[in-house]
């Protein structure tokens, strides 16, 4: 393993773990009370599980948090509320939309963070993680959020108010 390289890597996915569980946990709280919040609290809750799955593996292999990652992780996830959504100060429903397509693609990374470990893996089973499970659990995430965002895309672009 080329271990420059490997620390790079996973501290990127950790920035991008702090950020995608930030993420959810807004979208469960701005959607208190309707499906899209209860359907997100149960992946917001795995995916902080995720975050501190990929935190051990780091403990374990000897890599360091690089801090000033983290702190670009919370800037950019302070920076991603300024978009656009169609309401000065509300949350609006584009907001829901791109906020779910957002966490779609967060996911479909994380996926294929684990889908690349298990590749170079090699046999050298890293005791405590399995990466196809990891793997598998990303792909019911990611596609029970797709499944929300096609939701809110209709609800949204198609004239339905939710």
């Amino acid at each position: 393993m080329n271990r420059k390289l490997l620390t790079i890597y996973l501290n990127d996915h950790l920035a991008g773990s702090v950020v995608g569980s930030r993420l959810a946990q807004r979208i469960v709280r701005e959607n208190e009370g309707n499906d899209y919040a209860t359907k997100v609290a149960g992946i917001a809750q795995e995916i902080e599980e995720d975050r501190d799955s990929l935190r051990q593996l780091m403990d374990r292999l000897g890599i360091e948090e690089q801090r000033a990652r983290m702190a670009m992780a919370w800037v950019t996830e302070k920076a991603m509320r300024l978009k656009p959504n169609g309401n000065l100060f509300r949350y609006s429903p584009l907001s829901r939309v791109m906020e779910l397509e957002t966490l779609t693609m967060g996911i479909t990374g994380k996926l294929e963070l684990w889908r690349s470990l298990e590749a170079v893996e090699n046999g050298n089973r890293i005791s405590g993680f399995d990466f196809g499970h990891l793997a598998h659990r990303a792909e019911a995430q990611r596609d029970a959020v797709e499944d929300l965002r096609v939701r809110a895309a209709r609800e949204a672009l198609g004239g339905r108010n939710s």
